[in-house]
């Protein structure tokens, strides 16, 4: 019976940890989890840290990234690249201080503005070859040029 109980208080925590049903639906349907925890910080961009030590180690601590983003409607589009850098070090586990309570030393070569990573899309980086191809495709002969 205690363990009924035990699920039951659970289930609600999770609602009320999301703001109701609708706040649980939209959760899980964005990031496929739920997870309700200790909220640790907020970065620049509006993304929420959360931390729970009751899931274990890799899972405890996580991030509910927001729905705008440098001019970006990321509501159904998250990124793992949506983290800054001073933020993914503390959810790597790499420092068990937040950034919130212990701020990194500024680095010269961190972007002012956290871009996003565009592989994949229009604006990705496509070097240009200056070297002639070493294999060439073949051409098929043209049928009156016999």
């Amino acid at each position: 019976m205690a363990e009924y109980v035990h699920v039951f208080r659970r289930a609600l925590g999770q609602l009320g940890g999301h703001g109701g049903l609708r706040g649980l639906l939209v959760q899980f349907f964005r990031v496929n989890d739920v997870k309700t925890g200790a909220l640790v910080g907020i970065d620049k961009y509006g993304n929420k840290y959360f931390e729970d030590n009751r899931y274990f180690f890799g899972r405890h601590r996580w991030v509910v990234y927001t729905t705008e983003m440098n001019g970006k409607n990321t509501m159904w589009e998250v990124d793992g690249s949506m983290v800054p850098s001073e933020w993914h070090r503390w959810l790597h586990s790499m420092t068990d201080d937040p950034p919130t309570t212990h701020p990194p030393v500024p680095k010269k070569f961190l972007a002012e503005v956290h871009q996003f990573n565009v592989s994949g899309s229009a604006a990705q980086y496509v070097p240009f070859s200056t070297t002639r191809k070493k294999i060439h495709e073949w051409v098929p002969p043209k049928a009156g040029s016999q």
